[in-house]
C-alpha cells in the first residue's frame, strides 16, 4: 500500500511537470510538494506525509480543509442543481447574498457575484467609474488586487509592471511605519503624513478625474500592515471632499481572517464598495463578489450594468457560502480567530522576536500575522531571497506549510487553528530560525 501511495505521488509530480502550467512561476523551478487530502489545519500527500498548513493555501481556507458541513452542502446542491444561468432566480444565490449583507455595514443591500477576487475588484472599479463618470483609480504601491486587466494594474508590486495595459491608474504610498516613506516615528505621525501625501496626489492628479481610491483594508500579500489610527477614516474624508468612491478590498482580510467578519469592522470607515472572495467559502468553490452601497446599486435600477459572468452566482459556490458562513457563526470560528491571535499567536511571535535578532518586526491580528526578517536590525536590510527560500524549504521539511513573501513569513493558519497547532508551528519556526540561518544573521 505504501509503495502504491508513493507511486501516486510520483505520478502526480510527473503529470504536473509534463502538462500543468503554473502561475507566477518559472516552470522549471517548481515545488514538488504533493497535496492529496486535507482536514482542518492539516494536509497529506498520497503516502500519508502530514503537513500543518500555516498558509491556509493562499490565505483563503479560513474554515479549514474539508469542513463536513460545507462539503455536505456542495454535495446536496450538486444533486439538486449543478449550474444555472445568472439571469435566473435561485434560492441558494439569494440565501448567500442575504448572509453577506447581514455582515456588511448599514446602507448595503445588494451583492454582485464574481468568480474570484480579481474580477470582484475589476467590477468594483467598473461600478465606480460608471457612477462617477470619471476614469482614474488610485491605489497603493504596496498592494495586490488580482490578475485581471484593471486589478493587476491597480496592484502595486512587481507583478503590475509586465502587465500595464489598463488605463487610468495612479499609485501612491500607504502607511507602513516599519519602512516609512515619510520619516515617521509614531503610528500617529505615519497616519497624518500618509494622508497628507494622498491629499497631494489627489490634488496633483485633479480630483474631478478620480473615480475611486482602492485599498486593501489590511494589506495582505504586501505585508499585513494594520492601518494606523485615523488613516482609513482620513481616506474616507478625502474621498467625500471630492466625490471619490472608496473601494475596500476585503478579499484576503475578510470573513474571519482578522478576528472580525469584515476587517473594516475594526476601523471607523464605511466604504462605497466592498470586494470579497477567499474566506467567504474558504475557496471550496471559486467565488467572489462586490457588496454595493445603496446609491451605486440604485443607479442601475433603470440602467443596464454593462458587466456579467457566465458563472456569477454559481449554485455550488452559493451553497458553499451559505454553509461556510452558517458554520462560522454557529461554531464561533470568527471569535476563535480573534482569541487565538490575542492569546497564542501574538504572544508566541513576540517571544520569537525577543529570541531571534533576524526578526525585525512582528505585526498582525486574528490569524493574520507577519514576521519581517532582516539581515540587520539597525539597517533593516531585508533578508535576501535565497535565504528566504532556504527557510521555506526547511519549514516544509519539518512538516509545516508556510506562506513566504519577499523577506517575510506570514503566519496565516485557518481560523479554526488550535493552541496546540500554534505551539507546533512556533516550535518549527524557532528551530528553523535557530539552525537554518548560520552565517546569515545573529539569532
Amino acid at each position: 500500500m505504501t509503495n502504491l501511495a508513493e507511486d501516486l505521488d510520483e505520478l502526480a509530480r510527473t503529470l504536473d511537470r509534463d502538462h500543468v502550467f503554473h502561475s507566477w512561476s518559472a516552470q522549471s523551478q517548481l515545488s514538488s510538494l504533493v497535496v492529496a487530502s486535507g482536514r482542518g489545519c492539516r494536509v497529506w500527500d498520497h503516502a500519508g506525509r502530514e503537513y500543518l498548513d500555516f498558509s491556509s493555501q493562499l490565505v483563503n481556507v479560513n474554515i479549514g480543509h474539508q469542513h463536513p458541513a460545507v462539503v455536505q452542502a456542495i454535495r446536496e446542491q450538486a444533486e439538486l442543481l449543478t449550474t444555472i444561468a445568472p439571469s435566473t432566480v435561485n434560492l441558494a444565490r439569494g440565501e448567500a447574498a442575504k448572509r453577506i449583507i447581514h455582515r456588511a455595514p448599514s446602507g448595503f443591500h445588494k451583492v454582485f457575484f464574481t468568480n474570484g477576487g480579481a474580477d470582484a475588484n475589476e467590477n468594483a472599479i467598473r461600478m465606480a467609474r460608471l457612477y462617477t463618470g470619471r476614469d482614474k483609480v488610485l491605489s497603493t504601491y504596496r498592494s495586490y488586487h488580482g490578475n485581471t486587466g484593471a486589478a493587476i494594474v491597480s496592484t502595486g508590486d512587481w507583478r503590475r509592471i509586465p502587465n500595464e495595459y489598463a488605463r487610468g491608474h495612479v499609485h501612491f504610498f500607504g502607511p507602513y511605519l516599519y519602512r516609512s516613506e515619510f520619516w515617521s516615528t509614531t503610528p500617529e505621525q505615519e497616519s497624518e503624513r500618509a494622508l497628507h501625501h494622498l491629499r497631494r496626489v489627489i490634488e496633483a492628479e485633479g480630483p474631478s478625474t478620480i473615480a475611486a481610491v482602492l485599498l486593501e483594508t489590511v494589506p495582505g500579500t504586501a505585508g499585513i500592515m494594520l492601518p494606523p489610527p485615523g488613516y482609513l477614516a482620513g481616506v474616507r474624508e478625502l474621498c467625500d471632499r471630492d466625490g471619490i468612491m472608496l473601494i475596500l478590498d476585503e478579499v484576503m482580510a475578510g470573513f474571519g481572517r482578522t478576528g472580525r467578519w469584515f476587517a473594516l469592522d475594526g476601523y471607523d470607515v464605511r466604504p462605497d464598495l466592498i470586494t470579497f472572495a477567499k474566506g467567504v467559502n474558504s475557496g471550496y468553490i471559486p467565488v467572489g463578489g462586490v457588496v454595493i452601497s445603496d446609491p451605486i446599486a440604485a443607479m442601475f435600477d433603470d440602467r443596464v450594468f454593462p458587466g456579467g459572468l457566465t458563472y456569477s452566482g454559481h449554485p455550488l459556490a452559493m451553497a458553499s457560502i451559505v454553509a461556510a458562513l452558517d458554520a462560522m457563526e454557529s461554531e464561533g470560528i470568527v471569535d476563535n480567530a480573534r482569541v487565538i491571535g490575542e492569546t497564542e499567536i501574538g504572544p508566541a511571535l513576540a517571544e520569537l522576536a525577543d529570541k531571534h535578532a533576524v526578526i525585525g518586526e512582528v505585526r498582525g491580528e486574528g490569524v493574520f500575522w507577519a514576521m519581517e526578517l532582516v539581515a540587520d536590525r539597525d539597517s533593516r536590510e531585508p533578508l535576501p531571497a535565497a535565504v528566504m527560500g532556504r527557510l521555506k524549504s526547511a519549514m516544509v521539511e519539518r512538516g509545516l506549510l508556510p506562506f513566504v513573501q519577499d523577506n517575510r513569513i506570514h503566519v496565516v493558519p485557518p481560523c479554526v487553528v488550535t493552541a496546540d497547532d500554534v505551539a507546533q508551528a512556533m516550535a518549527i519556526y524557532d528551530e528553523v530560525l535557530s539552525t537554518a540561518l548560520e552565517g546569515e544573521a545573529d539569532s
